[in-house]
């Protein structure tokens, strides 16, 4: 194998590489691009579902201290049957 011929086999590997490493390189590229996206969507979903959970509780909060409201006031009720019972009860 002479020089010249050599050399056009040496070029032509160099040029199969660089497009290789062209070719990865553009695939790495894609593939951190694509991962940086799936984690701006997964972080802006758990940003929704944080406010979503935050609503949630809020509201919890409120129909607990409903809850608590509707408890007192039915004991003050029944409470207030009580005493009527025993104003209509039997005279003895």
């Amino acid at each position: 194998m002479d020089a010249t011929t050599l050399g056009a086999v040496l070029a032509c590997v160099g040029v199969l590489s660089g497009s290789v490493v062209a070719f990865l390189g553009k695939r790495g590229d894609t593939a951190v691009t694509r991962f940086n996206s799936v984690t701006d969507q997964v972080q802006e979903e758990r940003n929704r579902a944080a406010e979503l959970l935050a609503t949630a509780q809020a509201e919890l909060v409120a129909l607990h201290a409903q809850r608590h409201e509707d408890l007192v006031e039915m004991t003050r009720l029944q409470i207030r049957i009580a005493h009527l019972e025993g104003d209509h009860g039997d005279p003895d």
